[in-house]
């Protein structure tokens, strides 16, 4: 399983609806540090399923979200708890330090 495509519509139904902790990675095609992360939050979208929800938004194709949360560069990454923003990463990171700021949230 890997994290599932959002976009500016779904976002509502997907991410503020969503019954367990979601993790959104906002993400372009030409950002390089993007596809350094992307594997990794796809890794986490697998191994998390039973607590976490991963989704990802292109920021190119769905703008409006990521004016809303006032997301500046990318790659971005939102934990959401509650459809409310718990945690923001910025940058791309190792897995285990994402894993332990996913920990924070979800516990």
């Amino acid at each position: 399983m890997s994290a599932q495509p959002v976009t500016d519509q779904e976002w509502k139904a997907e991410v503020e609806g969503a019954e367990k902790p979601v993790l959104v990675d906002f993400w372009a095609e030409w950002c390089g540090p993007c596809r350094i992360v992307s594997p990794i939050v796809d890794e986490i979208a697998s191994e998390r399923s039973d607590d976490l929800k991963v989704l990802k938004l292109n920021v190119d194709e769905n703008p409006d979200v990521a004016r809303r949360y006032r997301v500046m560069s990318i790659p971005t990454l939102l934990l959401l708890k509650e459809g409310e923003e718990a945690k923001r990463i910025v940058g791309a990171k190792g897995k285990n330090e994402l894993l332990a700021d996913v920990d924070e949230v979800v516990g």
